[in-house]
């Protein structure tokens, strides 16, 4: 295979990588607080023996991950809260503590409020919180204080990495922790409402069709280098 053969087949392998995360956003346009993925294209250019011109490839080994807010729907669940802002709910996972802004949460058998998988979540000191089994009422104000039949007992954290670059989508909802997270101050709780996916449908669906027409295309430009090498051997060998 020649040059313009590994070129087009690095970018065929991009554009199917990014095939795949359209895929799954498109997956999950339904996942509350899901965070749409994307494919981050770069130029890899590698120098060639014997004085040759080099040669420039396509790398696409980076996911972007959109931060940008998805809508807030209102359930009604004293238990269910949305972050308006910046930031991230904390929760402990056997893997270690991780970021996520799917605020559905009920209490456990032991009265800790965790998500549907079982994590804990975390307060602002990094500590479980704990609801009563007994309580009347629970309030949650917007900076995160949650307050038990009139009485405060925990607030809850909002988190973010010093670095955005640094956070690391693991699976699902979850993002890995990275260890120099810090407190977010002006984002706002909301109690009895859950904030939805942020992926677009119609885009997503547009941005199929685009990759897949522009892998095709690939595909096209592979095979007919391919004829045109075989042509050449058949001339040779005549």
């Amino acid at each position: 295979m020649g040059n313009t053969g590994y070129i087009a087949l690095s970018r065929q392998t991009g554009l199917l990588k990014e095939m795949q995360l359209v895929a799954n956003n498109i997956a999950n346009i339904s996942t509350t607080g899901f965070r749409k993925e994307g494919v981050v294209f770069a130029e890899y250019v590698q120098a060639l023996d014997n004085g040759n011109p080099s040669i420039s490839m396509a790398y696409a080994n980076a996911r972007a991950t959109y931060q940008n807010q998805g809508s807030v729907t209102q359930t009604g669940n004293p238990f269910d809260m949305a972050i308006e802002g910046d930031g991230f709910f904390l929760v402990q996972t056997p893997q270690g503590e991780m970021l996520t802004r799917a605020g559905s949460f009920t209490p456990n058998a032991d009265g800790e409020l965790v998500t549907p998988d079982g994590y804990r979540l975390l307060d602002n000191g990094g500590a479980p919180i704990f609801v009563p089994p007994d309580a009347q009422s629970m309030a949650i104000s917007s900076d995160g204080t949650l307050s038990v039949d009139g009485r405060p007992l925990a607030q809850i954290g909002i988190y973010a990495p010093t670095n955005p670059s640094e956070l690391a989508h693991r699976n699902g909802v979850l993002f890995a922790a990275p260890s120099d997270v810090q407190p977010v101050e002006d984002s706002k709780i909301l109690q009895g409402f859950l904030e939805e996916s942020n992926v677009n449908p119609i885009a997503e669906v547009a941005r199929m069709i685009e990759v897949q027409r522009a892998y095709e295309f690939g595909q096209t430009l592979l095979n007919k280098e391919d004829e045109r090498i075989r042509n050449v051997l058949q001339t040779l060998g005549k």
